[in-house]
């Protein structure tokens, strides 16, 4: 009887360990996260998970068929850059997710993301700004973001925001080919404040200002 007894509670475990391989659940969270135009694709790994890989692929919208992104299978991190497959900025994207257990091979249902646009849900970064005193005035340099430099071939203009001690503001806008600005007619001996912002007018998008930097003319 006992033989019996501990037969059936192993049997039990069993049926129990299958019943929960069997109900792999799907990642959560299915995103995608996008600065300057750099497109990760991120997830979090299921409740019952234990040796996990993923699965990812993509389609464009209105696409019928499912495409396996290269790279992302079989993966065990819980992230994966969609970058290269989802680089037209006219175009609307779908990602999706799947888990599967690696001792058993059991898998989970796909996790799908919303649709993505990588021109209207990008973040664009700020230029970061350094500033100099000269003679002429004070002297702006700007550095673009290098990921967005470095993945788009669009062109990127540049607003710089003086900001004078009486809280007035003015604007200068300027092109990306430029690098620098100087700022000329400004009072002597006086501390002004500058801002710079990322603007891509092909795609009337644009960053939030850099942080303020401040200097005080010669």
């Amino acid at each position: 009887m006992a033989c019996l007894l501990l037969g059936a509670v192993l049997l039990g475990k069993l049926a129990l360990c299958v019943t929960a391989q069997e109900m792999l659940a799907p990642p959560g969270q299915v995103r995608f996260e996008s600065t300057d135009f750099r497109n990760i694709l991120r997830w979090v790994a299921p409740t019952n998970s234990c040796s996990l890989q993923y699965n990812i692929q993509y389609k464009i919208y209105g696409d019928i068929d499912w495409l396996n992104v290269s790279g992302c299978q079989g993966i065990q991190k819980h992230q994966c850059d969609l970058s290269s497959v989802t680089s037209d900025t006219r175009e609307w994207y779908y990602a999706r997710v799947q888990a599967s257990s690696v001792p058993s091979s059991s898998k989970s249902a796909w996790a799908m993301s919303r649709r993505f646009s990588p021109r209207w849900d990008t973040k664009i970064s700020p230029p970061t700004v350094k500033l100099s005193s000269s003679k002429q005035g004070i002297v702006v340099l700007v550095k673009p973001p290098r990921v967005l430099v470095r993945k788009t071939h669009i062109s990127v203009d540049y607003n710089i925001y003086v900001i004078h001690a009486n809280g007035k503001e003015e604007v200068y806008k300027f092109a990306y080919c430029s690098h620098k600005l100087t700022l000329t007619e400004l009072k002597p001996k006086t501390h002004y404040c500058i801002q710079a912002q990322t603007v891509i007018p092909q795609h009337t998008r644009s960053s939030d200002r850099s942080s303020e930097k401040c200097i005080t003319t010669a």
